[in-house]
């Protein structure tokens, strides 16, 4: 398997940037298509962006898209979530996630993923 452990969350203001990042250990990562997800209090999992394993092929989330990019370090083990322009509605626990795939693709359920990080706390004040 592959352990997945998120970082960069913390307090901001509505307008600013965080970047969160997913370093992976165990299996090789780049076998792994993978991407990040939110939950709010009271709220379902959302799904935010995903990226192939190769990095060839995102998609985002309508309420991200144009704000956060996804992105993956293959030769680091390590997938990044930057996000811009934040927002008060984005505040959430950020979890990342890896799919295991034999074609490069973009999973957009989260019982598509079967690795899963424990979240980082992302918090925007108005």
């Amino acid at each position: 398997q592959v352990q997945l452990a998120e970082s960069g969350g913390g307090l901001v203001q509505a307008g600013d940037s965080l970047r969160l990042s997913c370093a992976a250990s165990g299996r090789t990562f780049s076998w792994y298509n993978m991407g990040w997800f939110r939950q709010a209090p009271e709220k379902e999992r959302e799904f935010v962006a995903a990226i192939s394993r190769s990095g060839d092929n995102t998609y985002y989330a309508d309420s991200v898209k144009g704000r956060f990019t996804i992105s993956r370090a293959n030769a680091k083990n390590t997938g990044y979530l930057q996000m811009n322009s934040l927002k008060p509605e984005d505040t959430a626990v950020y979890y990342c996630a890896a799919a295991v795939s034999g074609r490069d693709y973009v999973p957009r359920g989260a019982n598509q993923y079967d690795y899963w990080g424990q979240g980082t706390q992302v918090t925007v004040s108005s």
